[in-house]
């Protein structure tokens, strides 16, 4: 089963991703105090014997990064995970109340999905039975030519597809279209390279999975020959499924990941999986076509289908069931499971406390019920309305440096303007909030309610197909501490959970807000123009508007952030891939250039407000622009393990920490004014990288 399914099929941007009392029901205690607030702008994080036109980020954040070292319970500890962490309390309070004595029927559905998880004993007491139907279904898989009607009924029953599998996307070509889609997947380690790299911490990496796997086979009651066999099927099936997938590089781009198809060409493509009788189960067999994103993927698993024996294939899918609930089981499978995926591949030291774990698992599951009361405690109104003044004034500013740009004709310019007066905006929570009363839910079945939640989500997603596009529809929930840009909709989302300290306060000067919060705008703005984001027009089809030689400066401009970003180091031997962090770092620089030149109009417009509280120009020892980088810099410390730093460069499209700030201040001339920097020292560097 799947914890959650997302809701929306694809997000482009990154912003860009658990009746009884819970006092006495079991040893999964609460937290015992409440995490403190973060501070915007904290003068004792700085550190002054750092030189900020050497290296900003360590003047920045240096005593915060020495004062904040990672928790046992954490692989990366940043200013993110300091508001996730309280926000994700405050949501614990929540849900433990609604689970103790809930006032609403929302409520009693919310805290019995909570109180489920929070019941440790009776996992403990259960074992491996849970998952011993699907495992039973499994078991009675007779040849490769019955994988389609297996999908189908780990789909149905246990919300639980497996190998291929569909979605509802937008049309990239016609964005008022539904349609359907196929992708990658059937891996476990963190990406394909984890299974093609041959160097030895690779290989190393790859021995100890297989260990992994014969481990938890051995704990679900197989000899350890038996486990052993069973894991080498499970190892080969996958290799052969990461050799047929994209790069994620190649995801990136949209024209890679769209190939409409007919049923028929889908089938021969892959026709030892039968097609037809999944649609038609599924509930689509009217559809007759449906876009294949990764062929290379769909063909692979035909391969596989018809290499591999009937027994290896019982592995594979007993293996994948078996590890999508392993955190939810019995304490061994947890442990163990926690020791490979976090310990030995992130570095984690020790499990996070249940009830962290149950809270946002509870939160994904049912985020629009549980943020409907979040949100009355915790996001008032004015902080909705000052948004929307801040994003007023981030339009301007981009549009004012698209009129600037030296490198965009009028023709591209006059487009690109087209395309910023349609984005809209989503702040804080939906409008109209998710209806949850069709999903099952009950106290005493933690994987049952996996399972629920995920049909629940398949049927309410496949009830999309063939109707409007509902741009109303969050992808993310109200306490997330996120933000995104989703290119098909044109639109720019941002969750109650991250219009706080230290991205924003109402009491804090406009330097400060414009340098957090208002990078952040900046950045999903810039998106609907970084290198994926500009191939859709205003109405969130896939075109090319720009003329062909803006395109070959536009190409020549990201090239050069893309070579910037490939050099820089995040651990030993392992630089970031500027390839794959493209999209990010575009909009991390052009967010940080359009908020600065927002803040400049505060300034200029509203200079008793921007500077009350300044003597002599100057606050707490800063000019405005100074404390507008600072503050832009200080949302970005962080202490991440070297292990997680090695798995990011391979996986996450954003920079680290340290990179997102001094790959952005060093690329704008501004900031080494601000600082009296001279041209030639490395935050000052004679060349460097501009797209927007």
């Amino acid at each position: 089963m799947r914890p959650y399914r997302l809701a929306c099929f694809l997000i482009l941007s990154g912003g860009l991703c658990y009746g009884q009392n819970l006092s006495s029901m079991d040893t999964a205690t609460g937290p015992t105090s409440e995490p403190k607030k973060p501070i915007s702008f904290d003068l004792s994080s700085i550190d002054k014997t750092a030189d900020p036109c050497t290296n900003f980020y360590q003047y920045a954040c240096g005593n915060w990064m020495k004062n904040n070292p990672i928790p046992s319970d954490q692989v990366r500890w940043s200013r993110f995970n300091e508001l996730a962490d309280r926000n994700n309390y405050l949501l614990y309070a929540e849900l433990k109340s609604a689970a103790d004595a809930p006032k609403t029927p929302l409520q009693k559905k919310y805290g019995d999905y909570f109180a489920a998880c929070m019941n440790v004993e009776l996992a403990d007491k259960l074992g491996a039975k849970p998952i011993e139907a699907e495992l039973g279904v499994i078991d009675k898989l007779a040849s490769t030519k019955q994988i389609a009607a297996l999908n189908l009924e780990l789909e149905h029953r246990f919300g639980d597809g497996q190998l291929l599998d569909l979605g509802v996307q937008q049309d990239q070509k016609d964005s008022s279209q539904q349609i359907l889609g196929t992708g990658q997947g059937g891996l476990t380690l963190p990406d394909r390279d984890y299974y093609l790299t041959d160097d030895e911490r690779s290989k190393t990496i790859r021995e100890q999975y297989v260990e992994h796997v014969t481990k938890m086979f051995v704990l679900l009651g197989d000899t350890r020959d038996q486990a052993a066999k069973e894991a080498a099927d499970v190892m080969r099936i996958e290799t052969a499924l990461a050799t047929g997938s994209m790069p994620r590089v190649d995801l990136r781009d949209p024209a890679k990941r769209y190939h409409i198809m007919t049923i028929a060409e889908v089938t021969a493509l892959s026709p030892d999986y039968n097609w037809k009788q999944f649609l038609d189960g599924i509930g689509v067999g009217k559809a007759s076509t449906l876009n294949v994103a990764s062929p290379g993927y769909v063909k692979a698993v035909n391969a596989e289908l018809e290499a591999e024996n009937t027994a290896a294939f019982k592995s594979y899918f007993r293996w994948h069931t078996l590890h999508g609930a392993a955190p939810y089981l019995a304490k061994p499978f947890d442990e163990e499971n926690f020791a490979f995926f976090n310990k030995t591949l992130q570095g984690q030291k020790e499990e996070q406390p249940r009830w962290k774990r149950c809270t946002r698992l509870t939160d994904a599951a049912l985020g629009e019920a549980v943020g409907q009361d979040w949100v009355k405690q915790y996001f008032p109104p004015e902080a909705k309305a000052n948004m929307e003044k801040l994003i007023a004034a981030l339009e301007k500013a981009l549009g004012e440096d698209i009129q600037n740009l030296d490198w965009m004709s009028d023709a591209t310019k006059k487009e690109a303007e087209a395309k910023l007066g349609t984005i809209t905006q989503k702040i804080g929570y939906p409008e109209n909030w998710r209806n949850y009363s069709t999903l099952v839910v009950k106290r005493d079945d933690l994987i049952g309610n996996l399972e629920q939640n995920s049909i629940f989500e398949t049927k309410r997603m496949f009830a999309k197909l063939g109707k409007p596009v509902d741009a109303k529809e969050w992808g993310m929930t109200p306490p997330t501490v996120n933000a995104y840009y989703n290119p098909p909709q044109n639109n720019i989302n941002f969750p109650a959970g991250i219009l706080q300290p230290p991205f924003y306060a109402n009491n804090l000067d406009p330097a400060v807000n414009f340098g957090g919060i208002g990078v952040v705008i900046g950045h999903e703005m810039t998106h609907g123009f970084d290198d994926q984001g500009s191939k859709y027009d205003l109405h969130g089809n896939v075109r090319t508007w720009f003329t062909p030689d803006d395109l070959t400066n536009f190409q020549a401009k990201t090239g050069c952030i893309a070579d910037e970003y490939s050099g820089f180091k995040v651990a030993e031997g392992q630089n970031l891939n500027g390839k794959l962090t493209l999209g990010e770092n575009t909009a991390d620089n052009g967010g940080l250039r359009i908020a600065f030149q927002a803040l400049q109009e505060t300034l200029t417009t509203s200079p008793s407000t921007a500077l009350a509280g300044y003597v002599s120009g100057q606050k707490d020892g800063y000019t405005p622009a100074q404390r507008f980088f600072i503050g832009f810099g200080q949302v970005w410390c962080q202490n991440q393990t070297e292990q997680n730093a090695r798995v990011l460069a391979k996986t996450d499209p954003h920079s680290s920490g340290e990179w997102r700030t001094n790959g952005s201040v060093q690329n704008f001339d501004e900031f080494g004014k601000a600082f009296g920097c001279k041209v030639g020292q490395p935050m000052m560097p004679a060349t460097s990288c501009r797209v927007w």
